[in-house]
């Protein structure tokens, strides 16, 4: 899946146009990701993501028939362009990096209904024909490397759809509903963080025994309940924002100097 907001310019890897490309990957540029508020994460990522951010759904557009469609996301910042989770050394100062930045800069893309493209982000500082590690080999045959970005590559789409599958059925359901978060800082200023989308607890309690077990038999309930165990850690991005605020402070109070 292509994320405008992380893949800059995405290009169909090649094995003629892209014969010479390496990838550096011990290349670092955090630009991208400390400009990320929030970003995707799939079913899959649940278990491990809800324990570092709070994990919550976004309106996704319409799908083919019409229906409205959402995208479960991790919740990086209170602010637009704001990552709270990278500190001031351009590190993750959480455990979990959701599995689509951490297979940038590739992506897959889907050309039909049962093709897709191994895509790679050209713009990416880490890619040279210089050094690295090599993407095919001199007679053009993808390498041990691609192959196995490959495969991560089609796992994380077959859980991408599996994605899609469960939020239409929170869609269908009518679980969902406005999510507000409210946070008052030390200094006394507050911070509201508005659309995202939340378990609605009255509706999901209203749902029949036969409901219940088919979304736990789908899966489904345990990721209703990683969410509900996540939003916890707007309170801790509350924290770090305070931080970061109070960081900022001294340096903003500094009186001009004369000139």
């Amino acid at each position: 899946m292509i994320n405008e907001n992380l893949h800059k310019k995405p290009v169909a890897l090649d094995r003629v146009k892209h014969r010479d490309l390496k990838i550096d990957r011990n290349a670092r540029d955090m630009t991208r990701n400390k400009a990320l508020n929030a970003f995707f994460v799939a079913a899959g990522e649940f278990a491990e993501a809800c324990k570092d951010f709070p994990v919550v759904w976004v309106p996704a557009g319409q799908d083919a028939q019409g229906k409205h469609q959402v995208a479960p996301i991790a919740v990086f910042g209170l602010q637009a362009g704001q990552n709270l989770c990278i500190d001031a050394a351009d590190r993750w100062r959480v455990r979990y990096v959701p599995a689509m930045l951490r297979t940038f800069p590739f992506a897959m893309a889907r050309t039909s209904d049962t093709e897709m493209l191994v895509c790679v982000d050209e713009d990416w500082v880490g890619l040279s024909t210089e050094r690295g590690e090599p993407l095919f080999t001199p007679d053009g045959q993808p390498t041990e490397l691609t192959l196995a970005v490959k495969s991560q590559l089609e796992q994380l789409e077959m859980d991408i759809e599996r994605t899609r599958q469960y939020g239409a059925k929170l869609v269908e359901l009518g679980l969902l509903r406005d999510m507000q978060f409210d946070a008052t800082l030390p200094d006394g200023n507050k911070v509201q963080v508005t659309g995202f989308l939340t378990i609605d607890d009255e509706k999901l309690g209203a749902l029949s025994d036969a409901q219940l077990m088919e979304l736990a038999r789908s899966g489904l309930l345990g990721l209703i309940h990683a969410h509900q165990i996540s939003l916890s850690n707007m309170n801790r991005l509350a924290e770090w924002h305070a931080e970061r605020v109070a960081a900022a402070a001294p340096a903003s109070a500094q009186p001009a100097a004369n000139t």
